[in-house]
């Protein structure tokens, strides 16, 4: 099968688009043809400087395509079905063997583009939210990186469970086009002091529930915007600075920082998870929730998928097509 492969992290140009050997499957196990492939930012983060599972590596977390075999033991899945996966690595490619359970059957009619696009982003906001966040009817809401994956998922979640909906991008522009999506107040990072803004658009008093896929000095400025008692749910470091926050600018506060890792829930509270995703993908597919697709690009041209976007200029989720 072709992949997008490298055989040391850095910048994007370290892909290569080769033949590899097929994936096989065993007990367990799906093998899906890949239709679909979206790009997530741990992806770029792992290409960068992440592990390797041998030499040559392929990256990639989530994917949707066509069963071609189902393994032994496996019930609820069948050849011909359209499914979107989840993986540790692998996303990257025109095959991917993956567990059963790390799988969700698409709803009829739901296109693979954006079933591909639905379980990390959706998941992830969800926790932040929801899980760990415990948001409530009427509280408010700080979602950064608003035109995101992540961030897009979290606004229309948070607007549909009623709460007061703040966003941060690094433009006017961006956040023009968050609004239909339930965005009550966006926030110009780049050229406003977001803290004073998120305070004062929350009446003073702060957000209760922030979701941070950030980190560093943004995670810094989250404990300063959080209202008394509020909740951040830390999901991520996609600034990729070292500054340090001071934890000590909790307790004043009784404030909390929840770490959040979807795949971690994925294998540990399954039962849980799976469900929520699998009902994000029915909203999607019955109009209740948007995916936005900024670009697709070729599988052989992944290098320049992944410059598109560490350039920052993606509103939206950046697809690969094998």
């Amino acid at each position: 099968m072709k992949a997008a492969v490298y055989y040391e992290t850095g910048s994007p140009d370290v892909f290569r688009y080769e033949d590899v050997a097929d994936p096989t499957c065993g007990a367990g196990m799906v093998l899906v043809e890949v239709r679909a492939i979206s790009i997530e930012g741990g992806d770029t983060l792992n290409r960068a400087g992440g592990m390797m599972a041998g030499r040559p590596h392929i990256v990639g977390y989530q994917c949707a395509g066509i069963v071609r075999e189902v393994g032994d033991g496996v019930e609820g899945r069948a050849v011909g079905q359209a499914v979107v996966v989840v993986m540790q690595h692998g996303s990257h490619a025109a095959l991917v063997s993956v567990p059963a359970m790390a799988t969700w059957v698409l709803p009829d009619g739901l296109d693979l583009t954006l079933g591909a696009c639905v379980p990390i982003p959706f998941g992830t906001a969800d926790d932040c939210l929801f899980e760990f966040g415990r948001l409530q009817k009427g509280e408010v809401a700080l979602i950064h990186a608003g035109a995101g994956g992540v961030g897009i998922a979290a606004i229309q979640l948070a607007k549909r469970a009623g709460a007061t909906v703040l966003a941060t991008a690094s433009s006017d522009e961006r956040l023009e086009r968050l609004k239909p999506l339930g965005l009550d107040h966006g926030i110009n990072y780049r050229r406003d002091d977001w803290v004073a803004v998120a305070r004062e658009k929350s009446g003073g008093g702060g957000a209760n529930v922030i979701v941070d896929s950030v980190g560093g000095k943004t995670l810094a400025g989250s404990i300063e915007a959080a209202a008394y008692r509020g909740r951040i749910s830390y999901v991520g470091s996609a600034g990729r600075d070292v500054f340090r926050a001071d934890w000590d600018a909790l307790r004043p506060g009784n404030k909390s920082v929840s770490g959040v890792f979807l795949g971690a829930e994925l294998v540990l509270n399954h039962a849980r998870v799976h469900p929520m995703i699998a009902g994000h993908l029915a909203d999607l597919a019955a109009g209740a929730l948007r995916v936005i697709v900024d670009r697709t690009y070729p599988l052989a041209e992944a290098a320049a998928a992944h410059a598109y976007i560490e350039s920052r200029q993606a509103f939206g989720r950046v697809v690969l097509v094998p």
